[in-house]
């Protein structure tokens, strides 16, 4: 063991090992650096990508809002001109959320039917059909399996 000290020590005192061993420590500590740098470039785009993602989602949110529960439930209680803290009518599902015509489920005494909020705001019950004749409503309700009783 003292030997391989005594031999380490004797190499490292030789001027041509010192000169290349401090090369190697200042190319490695250089790599070190850049590697530390592009790290901190990226962590940064990174951050401010995330940032700008976020910005254009809000935007969006505010130009395209989206129906949930609540604005569903506001919108129907509104439109029949209910309590909205005690409604009769309750949204029970949403099926299809697209900002201009949304299919929900309402149920009312236990009885539940297909309706429509257009552009946010307008609430309607009834048939709905599209360019092909095709019932909406009738379709909406065979696959959710709802009855299509005295409405």
């Amino acid at each position: 063991m003292n030997m391989k000290i005594r031999f380490i020590i004797k190499k490292l005192s030789n001027p041509r090992v010192r000169r290349r061993l401090k090369i190697g420590l200042s190319v490695y500590g250089g790599v070190v650096i850049i590697g530390l740098m592009f790290k901190l470039v990226y962590d940064i785009g990174y951050f401010n990508a995330e940032s700008l993602k976020n910005d254009k989602n809000t935007e969006l949110a505010i130009t395209h809002p989206v129906l949930t529960m609540g604005s569903a439930q506001r919108i129907v209680s509104g439109a029949l001109k209910e309590d909205p803290t005690n409604p009769k009518t309750v949204v029970d599902q949403i099926i299809n959320n697209d900002q201009k015509l949304s299919a929900i489920i309402i149920k009312n005494n236990k009885i539940k039917r297909i309706a429509w909020i257009i552009d946010m705001r307008l609430f309607f019950t009834g048939d709905l059909f599209n360019d092909g004749g095709y019932n909406l409503t009738e379709g909406i309700e065979h696959q959710h399996n709802i009855n299509r009783g005295d409405h």
